[in-house]
């Protein structure tokens, strides 16, 4: 599973058209970014902070096989880049990620 954060509006923005075209962030540099489970902390901490009202989408990395690639970046680290939109009918779970202490997104919940 890979992982992408984004705000509750762009996830129901990409509901209602049927897919995710990338954030802002996305659409500049051409790819949709994703991160691996373990890299998905050190991103909110690093990106996220005090972003409010957030979700988490989990994706099964093989459905995107065509798309997907594992490039550098962060300190040379592999991180899962998605060159095509994202379906809807994609993302296998939603999960909300509320503001904690310390104004970063919870993802305790990710199981």
């Amino acid at each position: 599973m890979i992982y992408k954060i984004l705000s509750r509006d762009e996830w129901n923005s990409a509901q209602e058209s049927g897919k995710f075209i990338g954030s802002s962030l996305d659409l500049r540099d051409g790819y949709i970014h994703f991160s691996a489970a373990s890299q998905l902390r050190e991103t909110v901490r690093l990106h996220y902070r005090g972003a409010k009202n957030m979700v988490v989408l989990g994706v099964c990395e093989e459905s995107l096989a065509c798309h997907l690639r594992w490039e550098p970046s962060r300190g040379g680290e592999l991180f899962p880049h998605l060159y095509c939109d994202l379906e809807v009918n994609q993302v296998l779970k939603v999960y909300d990620a509320p503001l904690i202490e310390g104004g970063f997104p919870l993802l305790d919940l990710l199981d």
